[in-house]
């Protein structure tokens, strides 16, 4: 069951570099950050890898695991999967055929776009959609954030998710399967490489959400592919026999592209995990009765704003209208038929985050503790006890994780009552202990002066 898989994060921290600032709890979408004892603790029964906290570190305290260039040397035949988003990074003067051939320069063998992948998966959506056997409004499954997100904090929304493979896993599939056939390759021989905007694709190969394992190897991360990419690219004339997908696919990497490509209007297209939070409770309070599909990204500007990713999200976006707009006057095709093994292999499950007990009885009392916590607390929210907000901080304290004096109100509160206590006790002094009255001498004055010997 995909319940009780060992979770894989991709996003994890570097102590030493962490100054405990808590910038990063502030903006956690899942509150799966704290900050004790001046470093940031993530936990990981919260974290959905969304790479929101890799943006805001100012000190790059949070990093991405992804695997390492010199995998490829444990494979015989290396196939790269550069993500639709990769070809945005390079300047305008460079095609998409320059960019894939240069791929096979630095170590590949054969390049598969991932973009050809989302056409396959957006043919198969279609193809679903004509069934009329879907939960409305579908939400999109293709960002692996959003569905980590969903099972963590929205497990009403997991029939509404779409079921079927993300574009990498198809091309990898695809790919994978078409070099076995022409090269007499036994499948441990094959490399497949997808190269990432983002942490979460790690995540979903590392530990997939809907499947036994992934059809992909390793992950690379964009910016280390892009640096040896660039270091061999040419602009080669001929270099567009390299490309397979049309521009539906390639849109893919912006926010609205999988959308559009399904030809329904009623659709809703939606960027920034924190924009995803407010769509998602909407869906979950039937508030959005007039759309079919929501797209959902937890990214802003989608793939191409990835923490991986190299150019800003809007000069990439510019760079890659021109890739779309030469793909529309190819030859390729821009729809395909559907892949027969899409749809998910196994069922996603809620993955509890809130269950403060095993035992009934004892959780419902903890949440009465809880509430009762929450409520004296001063509810500013401020962060400064460490957790982003005061009944994150009331959940803590229920689980033994943090002290209500964390919160430097109720800390300020505590030491003016010791404070005040402290001078009644003072006031009470018995007057052989109370230096006031003294007669200046330093002797108490009781039975007069001892010297005068009476």
């Amino acid at each position: 069951m995909c319940g009780v898989k060992t979770y894989f994060h991709s996003v994890t921290l570097d102590e030493e570099k962490c100054r405990g600032c808590t910038n990063c709890i502030k903006k956690c979408p899942t509150e799966a950050i704290r900050v004790r004892k001046g470093k940031a603790r993530i936990i990981n029964e919260r974290c959905i890898d969304c790479g929101e906290c890799l943006r805001v570190c100012p000190y790059h305290a949070k990093k991405a695991i992804t695997d390492s260039f010199d995998m490829l040397q444990s494979f015989k035949y290396r196939i790269a999967l550069p993500a639709p988003s990769f070809y945005g990074q390079f300047k305008s003067g460079f095609s998409r055929g320059d960019i894939l051939k240069a791929l096979l320069k630095i170590g590949f063998d054969e390049v598969y776009e991932v973009a050809r992948g989302a056409e396959i998966v957006t043919a198969a959506t279609k193809k679903l959609f004509e069934t009329e056997k879907l939960k409305k409004p579908v939400i999109s499954s293709a960002c692996p954030a959003v569905v980590r997100l969903i099972q963590v904090r929205f497990p009403s929304l997991i029939d509404n998710l779409l079921k079927l493979e993300a574009p990498m896993e198809v091309a990898a599939a695809i790919s994978r399967q078409k070099a076995a056939l022409a090269h007499h390759l036994a499948d441990d021989e094959i490399g497949v490489f997808f190269i990432s905007p983002c942490a979460a694709k790690v995540t979903s190969v590392k530990a997939p959400f809907a499947k036994e394992k992934s059809h992909v190897d390793g992950v690379l991360p964009m910016q280390d592919v892009f640096l040896k990419v660039i270091a061999v690219l040419e602009n080669d004339p001929e270099a567009c026999t390299l490309e397979q997908a049309g521009f539906e696919g390639i849109r893919w990497a912006s926010s609205g592209g999988e959308s559009l490509a399904l030809g329904n209007d009623r659709y809703l297209a939606v960027d920034g995990i924190h924009n995803v939070l407010t769509i998602l409770e909407s869906i979950e309070n039937d508030r959005l009765e007039e759309v079919d599909f929501v797209e959902v990204l937890a990214c802003y500007g989608g793939c191409l704003g990835g923490p991986l990713t190299v150019e800003n999200a809007f000069v990439a976006k510019t760079r890659l209208k021109k890739h779309i707009d030469q793909a529309r006057k190819s030859d390729l095709p821009t729809v395909v038929p559907s892949h027969d093994e899409l749809l998910w292999t196994l069922d996603i499950e809620h993955r509890p985050v809130m269950k403060l007990d095993d035992d009934l009885d004892k959780a419902m009392k903890k949440l009465e503790a809880l509430e009762t916590i929450n409520d004296s607390l001063p509810g500013l929210d401020c962060g400064a006890c460490g957790a982003p907000n005061c009944r994150a901080l009331a959940e803590d304290i229920v689980r033994g994780m943090a002290h209500e004096t964390d919160c430097i109100f109720v800390l300020r509160e505590k030491i003016r009552a010791l404070a005040a206590e402290m001078m009644e006790l003072e006031a009470k002094m018995p007057p052989v202990l109370d230096r006031e009255k003294t007669n200046g001498t330093g002797k108490t004055g009781i039975g007069g002066d001892a010297s005068d010997g009476g």
